[in-house]
């Protein structure tokens, strides 16, 4: 398993940026309806451009393996933040899945940030 560890992180990061880079772009393209979805769960829409710059630049970053461990640790967070925020009803079988779906992406970066980049990456470490 050891000669495929380069390629499995890489492979790795490529997954775990993609939902990042696509949810950035989208909030960018439908910025008041992103808006007016982080208000109504009492989150104020100051801080949708630092939501918007975390999921866009910091997918990109895991995915050219750019400042990887400190990106991934920084993601995890977030991934966790927003669980609790917004998808913390048990009581709705489809929030109780995307909150499950955001443990899962979290684990997944404390993974990378204790296994680093790998080889195919700008960090190389």
């Amino acid at each position: 398993m050891t000669a495929l560890s380069p390629q499995l992180l890489a492979l790795g990061r490529v997954l775990l940026s993609i939902i990042f880079i696509v949810a950035g772009a989208e909030k960018i393209f439908n910025y008041a309806g992103s808006q007016q979805y982080m208000e109504s769960a009492g989150v104020p829409g100051i801080f949708l451009p630092a939501a918007i710059a975390l999921e866009l630049g910091g997918g990109l970053a895991i995915l050219a393996g750019f400042m990887t461990r400190w990106v991934a640790l920084a993601l995890a967070g977030f991934s966790l933040v927003a669980a609790v925020l917004f998808h913390l009803d048990f009581g709705n079988q489809m929030q109780t899945i995307m909150l499950m779906k955001n443990l899962a992406i979290a684990g997944g970066f404390l993974a990378l940030a204790a296994a680093g980049p790998g080889a195919f990456a700008v960090d190389k470490a």
